[in-house]
C-alpha cells in the first residue's frame, strides 16, 4: 500500500482494538449463529469448489480469544472420528473426534500496537480516533 501511495500518501486505516475476552468471544458466539454460518460455509464451499463430501453437521463452530497473541480464533472442531474425501484432489483426510480446523485469526490491537504497526510498515501515525468506549479506531497514516 505505501508503495502505491508514495511518498506522503495517506491511508486511512481502521481496526478493531483489544477488549473484555468476554465481549469478544460473546461476539463470535453471537446467539443468532452468524459467525457459525460464515465458518460453516468454508466447507460448503470445499465441497462446491473442491469436490469435498464434509458433513457440515458434524463440524461445530468454536471461537476462542488468544490473549496472547492478541486474536480471536475461530475453528471447525470434528464431532467424530471421520475421514472426508476431496474428489477434485483426489485426497482424503481424516480427522479425529474433537480435532480442529483453523480457519481464522482476527487480530486486535491497542493504539500503541497500531502506531508500532504503521512505523513498521514505513508510515507516520498522525491521527487516531476512537468511538466512546474506545473498541474501534480510525488512523490516520503518512507514507514516508
Amino acid at each position: 500500500v505505501r508503495a502505491a501511495l508514495g511518498p506522503g500518501g495517506a491511508l486511512l486505516m481502521g481496526a478493531d482494538l483489544r477488549k473484555n475476552r468476554v465481549l469478544l468471544e460473546n461476539a463470535y458466539n453471537d446467539a443468532l449463529g452468524v459467525t457459525a454460518a460464515f465458518n460453516l460455509n468454508l466447507l460448503a464451499r470445499i465441497n462446491r469448489e473442491l469436490g469435498g463430501h464434509f458433513d457440515l453437521k458434524s463440524f461445530a463452530h468454536i471461537a476462542l480469544y488468544n490473549e496472547a497473541a492478541g486474536r480471536m480464533e475461530m475453528h471447525l472442531r470434528s464431532s467424530t472420528a471421520q475421514s472426508v474425501e476431496l474428489s477434485t484432489l483426489d485426497l482424503t483426510v481424516r480427522f479425529d473426534r474433537g480435532e480442529t480446523i483453523f480457519t481464522e485469526a482476527s487480530y486486535k490491537y491497542d493504539l500503541p500496537g497500531i502506531e508500532a504497526l504503521a512505523t513498521d510498515a514505513g508510515f507516520k501515525l498522525l491521527a487516531s480516533w476512537t468511538d466512546e468506549e474506545q473498541r474501534f479506531s480510525s488512523n490516520l497514516l503518512v507514507s514516508r
